[in-house]
């Protein structure tokens, strides 16, 4: 599970498991997404984080197209995160009881650095006609951990605090000619920007007053209420439609620092889908959806020059609009699938970006088997990525909390693949592509204290307006003997290359640049073996290569993530469980962020309750 809101991920169950069908079976896709919204997740799902895990980077996404589904039934889940690495925790946090024979569950785990992790919930109906379920989730640590760059003596630790809560209610009730699905979320986090003050300097080497200009003790504050209500058509309608309308109120404590009030952040969504069968195998479609952004900002205050009193907050936050409008045509074969449509994006309301942006990208996607089992695909797209403040604090809850990163427009995202499970038990995709971004962004390091700064907030800046291009290969292998062993491998090589867009201040417009934040090379590996029915045991192995920080413009090598994880869970009898999870078994450390140390071994012990 998520511990945090940032958070997005190579977890080995999520990534291994994610990549499969893709979009030749959208449909399918969009089917299991709505069932699962009303469903009670014992493991929830497997990008959610566990407490070890004080930060993470977002995922990288495999192409799969989305129609809009909010899932209440996870402990957080971004709406379109970049394409960057994800860490998310190994192996399950549960036992192997299967929680679906009974209508409620609890876990509970505590380990070292104070890390707590708790998951109840029920299902109040469960009918073939109505479901109604509650649930609520916990995530918490309070440990120090250990700066990896060189500090004064007596600052090479800092506590790391964190508490996340999430629940909700899900309500879903079938008709005879449609199905209603409503949803309610709230989230409440709170954590500290325990990360490492730059001093600006050319060694970045903080002096002991400097560092104790940031605060890192005070606890940031996040909340977020979600709510949805929706309805989708019969499966075999001759009109087909799936509308929904969602609202999310987000909203930080503080601003720059304690002494400045947050901003609220109010989202109002409707999304639909129409679509119309023909000839027996054939569709059209328009799909499409509508977002519009209302922000509450702090009031400004007076900046005092040769004051200790705080400098003016003020925030680049605009109430502004978003649309994208999807019509499409999909045909289906005897061995093949093929869909042709386009999308057409707008943004209007930001003045500070030339008031409207008009973007269009291609939606094309095709597959056909080619043997038994064996199936080649291609697909071609884009994405118009909103960047709310939501979704960057889901990405990275450190992130500058006042100043806004305008929209970012993949508008192309190509993808080619074979998929095979020709031989038993043995499953492969292999497959590469290419992405290209404008207005992209990355996090970096770089605030700079003074005496008229103190108390500050150590934030994590982000600098916008970048060209990025990735051109990807990878590889994903999946193996099972007879349910007694599960064996997953996946690598992606990643290409880079970033450049100053065309409205960037103060660079040479069209420079390149360093790909900061970005994987060269991901890894991750598994194996889960069961020797008898009631025990488990799984290896989890994740590696993240070549990966650079920028701080006060310089570029910085860091560290890999080259992390081993153990899992063993033992299934006492239907109701009772218990599981050990080891985390970073190789003691190694590692950064996601410059300056945000992530904790070094760690251990839990858990129980797993089905009623």
């Amino acid at each position: 599970m998520k511990t945090i809101y940032n958070i997005k991920a190579l977890c080995v169950m999520a990534l291994l498991g994610s990549v499969a069908t893709a979009s030749a079976q959208e449909d399918k896709t969009k089917e299991k997404d709505l069932n699962r919204e009303m469903t009670l997740e014992r493991e929830y799902d497997p990008t959610v984080q566990d407490a070890s895990k004080v930060n993470t980077l977002p995922v990288i996404k495999e192409p799969v197209v989305k129609k809009m589904p909010i899932d209440y039934a996870t402990f957080t889940a971004p709406a379109d995160p970049e394409k960057e690495i994800s860490l998310l925790p190994s192996g399950n946090i549960m036992t192997d009881i299967q929680y679906n024979k009974r209508r409620g569950y609890f876990n509970f785990g505590g380990g070292t650095y104070l890390n707590l992790n708790g998951d109840l919930g029920y299902h109040i109906l469960s009918t073939d006609k109505d479901k109604l379920n509650i649930w609520f989730s916990h995530r918490s640590t309070n440990g120090k951990v250990k700066y990896i760059q060189d500090v004064p003596e007596g600052y090479e630790k800092v506590k790391a605090k964190l508490n996340d809560n999430l629940g909700g209610l899900n309500f879903k009730h079938v008709f005879r000619r449609a199905t209603l699905d409503m949803g309610l979320k709230y989230g409440y986090s709170a954590y500290n920007y325990y990360g490492l003050p730059i001093s600006g300097s050319a060694s970045n080497m903080p002096a002991a007053g400097y560092i104790d200009l940031a605060d890192r003790e005070t606890n940031q504050v996040d909340q977020t209420i979600q709510g949805r209500i929706g309805v989708q058509s019969a499966e075999n309608a001759p009109f087909g439609y799936n509308i929904g309308l969602d609202y999310t109120n987000f909203s930080h404590k503080y601003g720059e620092s304690q002494d400045h009030d947050g901003v609220k952040e109010n989202t109002f969504a409707l999304g639909f889908d129409f679509f119309a069968p023909f000839n027996g195998n054939q569709q059209i479609g328009l799909a499409g959806d509508m977002k519009y952004y209302n922000y509450s900002l702090p009031a400004e205050e007076p900046y005092k020059t040769g004051t200790n009193e705080p400098p003016y907050t003020f925030s680049t936050y605009e109430n502004h609009f978003n649309a994208l409008l999807n019509p499409y045509y999909k045909i289906t074969g005897d061995n093949w699938n093929f869909k042709l449509g386009a999308k057409a994006m707008m943004v209007s309301g930001l003045e500070y970006w030339d008031n409207a942006k008009f973007y269009a990208s291609p939606d094309i996607a095709a597959d056909v088997t080619v043997a038994d089992k064996t199936m080649l695909y291609a697909k071609i797209g884009g994405e118009l990525r909103d960047n709310s403040m939501y979704d960057i604090t889901q990405l990275n809850r450190y992130a500058d909390p006042v100043h806004a990163t305008t929209p970012s427009f993949n508008w192309l995202d190509a993808k080619l693949g074979i998929q095979s499970g020709v031989a038993s038990g043995f499953w492969f995709d292999i497959f590469g592509g290419y992405q290209a971004t404008s207005n992209d962004y990355f996090f970096m390091a770089y605030n700079y204290y003074n005496a008229n700064e103190q108390n500050k907030f150590n934030y994590i800046e982000m600098r916008d307006d970048i060209a990025s291009k990735r051109l990807y290969v990878g590889a994903d292998l999946r193996y099972s003997y007879q349910q007694i062993i599960d064996l997953r491998l996946k690598g992606v090589y990643n290409n880079w290359k970033m450049n100053l867009g065309d409205g960037y201040v103060g660079g040479e417009v069209n420079a390149e640049i360093d790909p900061i934040g970005k994987p060269e090379m991901e890894l991750t590996a598994g194996i889960t073996v069961r020797p008898i029915e009631q025990i488990s045991a799984s290896l989890d192995y994740n590696l993240a290569t070549g990966r650079k920080a920028e701080v006060f413009g310089i570029t910085h090598k860091m560290k890999n993530i080259n992390e081993l994880n153990l899992t063993g869970t033992y299934t006492l009898n239907d109701t009772f469980g218990l599981y050990l999870k080891m985390n970073n078994v190789l003691f190694q450390k590692y950064e996601l962020y410059y300056g945000y140390p992530m904790q070094s071994f760690s251990a839990m012990i858990g129980v797993n309750i089905n009623f």
